[in-house]
């Protein structure tokens, strides 16, 4: 017998899995055949990681974890945070090569559980379901002895009977029922997010791998385990929290179509997206309306040539001007 999820669509849900419908497709064709996308790939996985880990407690800033993916030596870094981030790139890594795999089974949640949690575990062994009862603040998940039975039932229902819904509602509702029996000791939260979005890319909603929705997670960590607590007062009805994951893959999905709408500009012929350090000036220079040379590389945390191979290609696109001269200017929006 499979699990069987109980919910309502409810005009709210409905309207919402539309929106994200229309969002998406047109991400999706702004996008086809575009030089930039692995650079935002790249970008994403960032963001994925840092959300994730940071929503169960890991202290590194998005700027430290990018660090880290490119292998540099942060000073004063806790060295279970830097493998925590390590591990949770190489999930990633994992579940985009994995993305095209029909079925899942026991082996692929243990052997995505051993990535993100090697070397990280405080108690019980990482890529093994847990032989202990836990506790998750006031929730009491299923004891030990039926962990593995409960596993059964949801793979049984993710493999066969999710495929009858949208992405939108199977992904959430594989994330919920992961956390609700909650299989490992250790590393629950970022394995459920992970299988949850191994469930989008396998549906081929992110076929690039450009969206991340653990963003909207941590921005509101209360919310985001209050609306996991709300299905298990209801008695596990999911309507709720599939309003709320759809409100957050929508919001996402939002943010994604900016970037590329307002972030994006033609240069001779050709699209220009702009790396995440050019996004955060032009953020600054809406802040503070005009910065200096040495201001710039100064908060960016980059060398005077760097700073200028990132400010080249915004004046060549039109986004910025500089008033002045080269080495007394000062440079603004345009």
């Amino acid at each position: 017998m499979s699990y069987q999820p109980r919910f309502v669509i409810t005009p709210e849900l409905l309207a919402r899995v539309e929106a994200i419908a229309a969002l998406r497709e047109r991400i999706m064709s702004a996008v086809v055949q575009v030089p930039w996308i692995p650079a935002l790939q790249k970008d994403t996985r960032a963001r994925n990681t840092h959300s994730s880990t940071a929503i169960e407690g890991n202290p590194l800033t998005l700027e430290q974890v990018r660090a880290v993916e490119e292998g540099k030596e942060l000073v004063a870094v806790n060295a279970r945070a830097r493998q925590e981030v390590i591990n949770y790139f190489a999930a990633l890594r994992h579940v985009e090569k994995q993305a095209a795999k029909k079925q899942l089974t026991h082996e692929d949640v243990l052997r995505l559980h051993q990535i993100i949690a090697g070397k990280v575990m405080d108690q019980g062994e990482a890529g093994r379901y847990r032989t202990m009862r836990v506790r998750v603040g006031a929730y009491m998940p299923p004891p030990p002895e039926d962990v593995s039975g409960l596993m059964f039932e949801l793979l049984e229902w993710w493999n066969k009977e999710s495929v009858a819904l949208s992405p939108v509602l199977s992904s959430a509702i594989v994330h919920y029922r992961f956390e609700a029996i909650h299989p490992f000791a250790d590393g629950n939260g970022r394995t459920g997010r992970a299988l949850a979005l191994w469930e989008l890319y396998r549906r081929g909603f992110d076929s690039h791998h450009i969206f991340s929705v653990d963003e909207y997670y941590w921005e509101d960590r209360p919310r985001y385990y209050g609306a996991l607590d709300a299905v298990r007062k209801q008695g596990d009805e999911l309507t709720s929290w599939l309003e709320y994951t759809a409100e957050g893959l929508q919001q996402t999905l939002e943010h994604v179509w900016q970037r590329i709408h307002q972030l994006s500009a033609q240069s001779r012929g050709k699209k220009l997206v702009l790396r995440p350090r050019q996004e955060q000036l032009l953020q600054l220079l809406r802040e503070r309306g005009s910065m200096s040379p040495g201001e710039i590389w100064s908060a960016l945390g980059v060398s005077k040539q760097g700073a200028m191979d990132l400010l080249r290609p915004l004046m060549e696109a039109g986004l910025i001007r500089r008033e002045g001269t080269l080495k007394s200017g000062r440079y603004r929006l345009k």
